[in-house]
């Protein structure tokens, strides 16, 4: 729905704010997962938004959650950045996350307030676990410096310990978003070598990817192949040997994905789609909005994933 749309709820309501909701496979996913979880009475609610939207168009959804005594909270991708930065003022009160990265991935409605969690930050640990072996000392390239890719290097910065890579480097074509990687990882791990790398709109990383040493870790977190068309590399791009390339889209034109998997072969990539950040960040958010105390691994966990992989 658009936010034209927005009803006062007449049963328990779950939302997701996005761009294009109504082709994510949350729709089916979490059909699967109600009697899973308990939520058969529950609706999903897809409200989008476009990109850059006014900051009203975020309060009215916040203001939306907060006044409607069924909707308990929702899921936020693409605008967590600009709803924590048109919202905060409307949030009871923000986890520590939210409050460091200035962004809001969940929100949680109660008793008229709201509070706004950023889980960003634990979907990206138990993602990459998934897809690289070991982190410590690789070079990595994330492309694009939205919430989700200044979470995943708040993880770097702040939490991966020993197993924190050699140096990593920032895209984006907003220098603000660039600004605000830096900030969050300041004072964090210092054997790790940052590099912010400003780009003009439409130029491609091949360069950038070119100078990555071998087994490098390439994460697509631009946004492009499924809210944008196009893809942050030219049909010429080569990866590093080895490299590890991580997607966060799993649907879309994904032009992305089919360089990677072209040169699959050739570099020796293991090649990794937004699917499984997806399940992890949907089941977060979905624990903190219901208070299911959903595992994050092991046979309760591996269920969840089963199901969504069944009607993916």
């Amino acid at each position: 729905m658009t936010l034209g749309d927005l009803r006062p709820a007449e049963r328990p309501t779950m939302y997701f704010i996005g761009v294009t909701t109504g082709s994510s496979a949350i729709h089916r996913v979490f059909a699967a997962w109600r009697p899973l979880l308990g939520l058969e009475d529950v609706d999903l609610v897809g409200v989008d938004i476009p990109v850059g939207a006014e900051p009203e168009a975020y309060r009215r959804v916040v203001e939306h959650l907060r006044d409607d005594p069924l909707s308990r909270g929702a899921l936020v991708t693409t605008h967590k950045l600009d709803l924590y930065a048109a919202c905060r003022g409307l949030l009871r009160r923000v986890d520590d996350d939210a409050a460091r990265l200035h962004e809001v991935s969940a929100l949680v409605a109660r008793d008229g307030r709201i509070d706004g969690l950023a889980l960003d930050t634990i979907t990206s640990k138990l993602s990459l676990h998934a897809i690289v072996p070991r982190l410590a000392g690789r070079d990595v390239l994330v492309m694009g410096a939205g919430g989700a890719a200044l979470a995943l290097c708040d993880y770097f910065a702040h939490r991966a310990a020993d197993e924190a890579p050699g140096r990593v480097v920032v895209t984006d074509i907003a220098e603000d978003r660039l600004a605000a990687i830096a900030a969050a990882t300041e004072g964090g791990d210092g054997e790790i070598t940052w590099r912010m790398h400003h780009l003009g709109h439409g130029e491609a990383h091949d360069a950038l990817l070119a100078d990555l040493a071998p087994g490098a870790l390439v994460v697509n977190a631009t946004g492009m192949g499924k809210d944008r068309p196009g893809s942050p590399l030219s049909d010429a791009a080569v990866f590093p040997r080895g490299a590890y390339v991580w997607d966060f889209n799993y649907r879309g034109e994904l032009g992305f994905l089919r360089r990677a998997r072209a040169r699959a072969e050739a570099d020796g990539l293991t090649i990794e789609d937004g699917w499984r950040y997806f399940v992890h960040g949907w089941t977060r958010v979905i624990d903190a909005v219901f208070d299911l105390d959903i595992p994050t691994s092991g046979p309760g966990f591996e269920r969840l994933y089963t199901a969504a992989l069944e009607v993916r």
